[in-house]
């Protein structure tokens, strides 16, 4: 086939069967360079993949309130007893999973399922079974759902090793998009560990140009070879539809969530025991680094895993494991696959050179004992539920875990904590002047007499102060 024929074939003319690829892909990666290859196509890919993509579609109830019965001119009108009781509607959504055991367990985003007081799944024979949740986990956005096939074995996709995927990889898509049905999108591996985007705590994400839109979320992102390198999450957009820019989770990822679902439904995530910042490219030139990457250690918690296995302050995390580390949202990723009783190898820039360590893994401590109380009475408080900030509590909740102090664990609706504007996560750092170190003391302040309530509290890594009337 002449040069010129060959650049005007279309981008899917050039794609690879995965049946017909060898076990190492490093071995196969070349452009085709015959009129039969070039009319391959993905259907035996598809065809071995689509039984084990489902459809989710959930329900939940809502309260609903006519805004004008609040109006205080009708109320004058009609009584206070206008307001009525509220009404309820229901509300649907969609999305899409992977069946990844043949027992009926599946995976998708947590945001479809968020929520939901009923989950239905249809598998791609048209057959619908009720689900029960297993594992819903905010921060990875993830979620283990189950459903009873009868003893039925059922199709599943086998997870590939994500960290093998490279940019220019051709992948496959598989959901139902805006609900009109199983839908295959193909495109390519657009980048591989984007952070600093997504809709979860653990930004670490696969990108790719197939067609994401919504309905898509928890669906299959898969390989030439069939197996799963991710869950589709989101996308980047302005009205709604696929810009070419879609995210999606890791299948390393995907896999130790997968694993805490079989091994008793609670994850547990690795501690390490230190703080870091990023590398600017001031530091990296002081450090003597080529460009600005990894992470500067600048604290260390006593007698935890990294000061232990050596870690030092200064030190720079370039790589976990062989695994490159760009920045804080790499590091937390790469710790987050691994399991608790383990170890990991750091790899370290110390005093412009190359050290490795290893770590043990461990569960973070409860300490101090996290003293949960729900507050009462008539103050600003009253209706929140507070813990003592431990690196357990943090790393639940998504906070850094050397923080210290007291947190907000809950806020009931419709309370004086939720009127005020209390949300969960905010850190209480002082009230009424003194500095709030426990549980203890924000009970003991609250009981205390003022003329009034002196709020400080630390959001997002700001501090708000406030001053209410008692």
């Amino acid at each position: 086939m002449n040069k010129r024929l060959l650049n005007s074939l279309p981008p899917l003319a050039f794609a690879l069967l995965a049946f017909a690829l060898p076990a190492r892909a490093e071995e196969t990666k070349v452009v085709p360079s015959s009129a039969e290859q070039v009319q391959l196509s993905f259907s035996p890919v598809v065809k071995k993949a689509v039984p084990s993509v489902v459809n989710i579609y959930t329900s939940k109830t809502v309260a609903v309130r006519n805004p004008m019965l609040d109006d205080p001119m009708f109320r004058r009108f009609f009584g206070d007893q206008a307001r009525g009781i509220p009404r309820e509607r229901v509300e649907r959504s969609l999305g899409s999973g992977v069946i990844v055991g043949g027992d009926g367990t599946i995976v998708t985003n947590n945001h479809v399922i968020e929520g939901a007081d009923q989950i239905t799944v249809a598998l791609s024979d048209g057959r619908e079974y009720e689900a029960k949740m297993q594992i819903a986990d905010p921060r990875t956005d993830l979620a283990i759902l189950k459903i009873d096939p009868a003893g039925e074995t059922l199709p599943t996709l086998s997870l590939a090793d994500s960290d093998a995927v490279e940019v220019g990889d051709i992948v496959l898509a598989i959901g139902n998009p805006f609900g009109v049905g199983q839908t295959v999108t193909q495109g390519i591996v657009s980048a591989v560990a984007r952070t600093q985007v997504g809709v979860s705590d653990y930004r670490f994400f696969i990108q790719t140009d197939a067609a994401i839109n919504p309905g898509n979320s928890g669906g299959a992102l898969i390989d030439l070879r069939g197996q799963l390198v991710g869950v589709n999450s989101s996308i980047y957009s302005r009205d709604g539809g696929s810009l070419g820019i879609g995210f999606a989770i890791p299948s390393s990822m995907v896999r130790s969530v997968i694993q805490a679902a079989r091994s008793g439904g609670r994850i547990v995530r690795p501690w390490l025991g230190a703080t870091g910042q990023p590398v600017t490219s001031d530091l990296a030139t002081g450090l003597g680094l080529d460009r600005p990457r990894g992470v500067l250690v600048n604290g260390l918690s006593a007698g935890g895993p990294a000061e232990r296995g050596g870690l030092k302050v200064g030190d720079v995390i370039l790589s976990v494991d062989g695994h490159p580390v760009t920045d804080e949202d790499a590091l937390t990723f790469r710790l987050a696959t691994h399991d608790v009783g383990g170890s990991i190898k750091l790899g370290l820039w110390r005093k412009a050179q190359a050290v490795e360590v290893t770590l043990p893994l461990e569960a973070p401590p409860e300490k101090p004992a996290r003293d949960q109380r729900v507050i009462d009475g008539r103050n600003p408080f009253s209706g929140a539920t507070v813990v003592n900030l431990s690196p357990a509590v943090a790393e639940e909740i998504g906070r850094n875990t050397a923080a210290e102090g007291v947190v907000i664990l809950e806020v009931a609706g419709g309370t004086p904590a939720d009127r005020v504007g209390l949300q969960v996560g905010d850190r209480i750092v002082k009230l009424n002047d003194v500095d709030i170190k426990s549980t203890k003391d924000l009970v003991d302040v609250i009981a205390a007499r003022s003329r009034a309530w002196r709020i400080t509290i630390e959001r997002g890594g700001r501090e708000i102060s406030t001053v209410l009337p008692r």
